[in-house]
């Protein structure tokens, strides 16, 4: 029973090439949606509400929740229950805009700011 021990490692290698190339070709299909919606987010300024405002919810929901957390707890940021007690309303909009420690600037465009800094000082 000597076996040659190269056929499974390559049987692997065949079958691992072989699943790449199908699952990117998945990606390919989804260059022209992905440019879309690329798009809209420049277009857009941030997330809507129904009506055409901002909504500093659903941009947290998008853009913060890996970082803070989805109940605000922090993680790899910090924690934002109760940080209006703790910064203005001032502080909090200069921080979302420029950014501050590892939380990089540009994540909530400078139109909408307010709206943001107003929404994250009432998370108790």
């Amino acid at each position: 029973m000597n076996r040659n021990p190269l056929i499974p490692f390559l049987l692997i290698a065949v079958f691992g090439l072989g699943l790449m190339f199908f699952l990117s070709l998945d990606g390919i299909d989804n260059a022209k949606e992905v440019a879309e919606e690329e798009k809209a987010a420049e277009e857009g300024g941030g997330e809507t509400a129904a009506g055409g405002e901002f909504d500093p919810e659903a941009h947290y929901q998008s853009s913060c929740i890996s970082c803070h957390g989805s109940s605000y707890e922090g993680g790899a940021g910090p924690s934002l229950v109760g940080v209006g007690d703790k910064l203005s309303q001032e502080e909090i909009q200069d921080i979302v805009v420029n950014g501050k420690g590892s939380m990089p600037p540009g994540l909530v465009p400078e139109e909408n700011a307010e709206a943001m800094a107003a929404w994250l000082a009432e998370i108790k």
